[in-house]
């Protein structure tokens, strides 16, 4: 393909992006397909000869198409938001062209230098304390990683090597001896990672990757599905006994089930009651609900992560208009990563490296490459502005308050399990046995909603037909032995006309169901 045939086909595409965009509502939101449907529309040996761009976007429309989940839909109401934005897909294009691996600053100085000016506007916009910042007294600083998971995998690796190091040389034993190294390995199997029951399932997979021990701390509708100070001290207090040693956890800035909160004051308090509980490395993942950081009257959240946070982590990619990946992860001292991530052979070394001046982002993260994501959140931050980022968050909560008004204005078929937050509301279907049920201000919210078994029965038969029906798409989940149905509507085309013919679809299947 030459640049005339490439400004063809480029043009072409694009006219097909945004006739894509522009039909999206009028989409089935999840196709039609069954599974394995795609091997016998392909050729099973690669083509021998070119073949035209033409033919080639045909397949698009044919093949590619009818098997898509339509995630950029305003009836898709489940996970997480996914957003993209046309300014967001100029800068992945600009990314491919430069194709710039980045591993380190000379391969691509404006590359790494761009992200760490990106990474402390985002900081500043979400009102993070200056600890966060690279410009901070105290080394901290921002990385773009790929996801929330690779972000967690990456900081529990290195909260293990701070803890292990860290207790080798108290104990007076010489760094590079075989005593050191021995005894490095032997603390490393009592090591324990934590995390709330809520948490994302990211943190005991980090658990796997680091070779250590995970332990999930139980909470409950009482407080919301939070984790508490009295609910970790418990789990710290048991692994004492045990004769095990807690050295991260993840606490949660919105859990993935209902965006529930963990109370961070009363764990950082707990964790100053004892020496050895002080030196547990602690993670926030606020990977959707920490996007409502962008706007001022979420931001006194932050003021809680000055003292005692060692990582916060933040996906744009899903409530902030840059599409996937963008996941940020900011760290309160980056040498707790590049001690002990810095693996610098011979054909690494040079002499900007060398010199200390400049960041290498390869030590910040366990890839080696790494691609030039910055640009499309320079490009996106520019175009909207935080003004457009502002307005676009409390979108997405006041649609969302609006959707938990109306499943509250139908007590009598629906009961909402957790507090509504971000624009995620939790809810079940009332059947028979729990329809006499004290209630919370009219909505049987919280932890007086109790598990029933014909309740989870038929709301799991609802939330089975509406999405085996197509026309919206929803998720479910289990809490507190609650089967329960999830409604977000937080991606760029969300409106109230689509929340409203969301509720209306719950209902009539509700009803259909239940009359069965």
């Amino acid at each position: 393909m030459d640049s005339d045939q490439f400004r063809t086909a480029a043009h072409a595409a694009i006219d097909d992006i945004i006739g894509y965009f522009d039909n999206i509502p009028n989409q089935r939101v999840l196709p039609t397909i069954e599974p394995g449907y795609l091997r016998p529309q392909i050729p099973s040996s690669p083509p021998q000869d070119p073949e035209s761009w033409a033919s080639i976007q045909e397949d698009i429309d044919s093949k590619i198409k009818p098997g898509l989940t339509q995630w950029q839909s305003p009836n898709f109401m489940a996970f997480f938001p996914a957003t993209v934005t046309y300014p967001s897909i100029l800068g992945e294009m600009y990314s491919a062209a430069f194709n710039a691996p980045a591993f380190n600053w000379l391969c691509s100085p404006a590359c790494t230098e761009l992200e760490t000016v990106i990474m402390d506007w985002m900081a500043q916009a979400l009102g993070l304390p200056e600890c966060f910042l690279s410009t901070s007294e105290n080394k901290g600083g921002g990385v773009i990683q790929m996801s929330a998971s690779d972000a967690v995998a990456t900081v529990m690796i290195a909260a293990r090597e701070r803890w292990v190091h860290g207790q080798a040389k108290s104990e007076g034993l010489k760094e590079g001896s075989a005593e050191y190294e021995d005894r490095v390995m032997d603390l490393r199997p009592r090591l324990v990672a934590l995390s709330s029951s809520q948490a994302h399932s990211s943190t005991a997979k980090a658990a796997l990757l680091a070779g250590t021990r995970y332990r999930s701390i139980a909470v409950s509708l009482d407080n919301d599905m939070s984790l508490t100070g009295a609910e970790l001290r418990g789990m710290l207090e048991k692994l004492d006994e045990d004769k095990l040693t807690p050295y991260f956890i993840t606490l949660c800035f919105g859990s993935t089930n209902s965006c529930a909160v963990d109370r961070f004051n009363e764990i950082i308090a707990v964790l100053k009651e004892k020496p050895h509980w002080q030196r547990i490395w602690v993670h926030i993942d606020a990977a959707y609900a920490g996007a409502a950081l962008i706007a001022d009257e979420w931001q006194y959240i932050a003021k809680d992560f000055a003292e005692g946070v060692d990582s916060f982590n933040l996906n744009m990619h899903k409530w902030l208009l840059v599409n996937f990946d963008a996941s940020l992860l900011y760290v309160r001292n980056r040498h707790d990563l590049t001690d002990f991530l810095d693996i610098t052979p011979a054909y690494l070394r040079n002499p900007f490296s060398e010199s200390g001046q400049v960041i290498d982002y390869r030590n910040w993260s366990i890839p080696l490459g790494r691609r030039f994501r910055a640009l499309k959140i320079w490009f996106v931050m520019r175009s909207y502005g935080l003004t457009g980022l502002k307005e676009f968050v409390r979108k997405g909560i006041t649609l969302g308050n609006t959707f938990a008004d109306l499943i509250r204005s139908r007590g009598d078929l629906f009961e909402i399990v957790t507090k509504p937050a971000f624009g995620l509301t939790v809810f079940r279907v009332r059947a028979g046995s729990n329809t006499n049920g004290a209630l919370v201000n009219g909505s049987g919210e919280g932890a007086l909603v109790q598990p029933d078994e014909k309740a989870d029965a038929v709301t799991k038969e609802v939330y089975e037909t509406i999405n085996a029906r197509g026309e919206i798409f929803i998720t479910s989940t289990v809490m507190a032995g609650i089967y329960a149905i999830r409604v977000v509507s937080a991606n760029e085309r969300a409106e109230e006309k689509f929340i409203c013919r969301a509720f209306e679809v719950l209902v009539q299947t509700a009803e259909e169901v239940l009359r069965k």
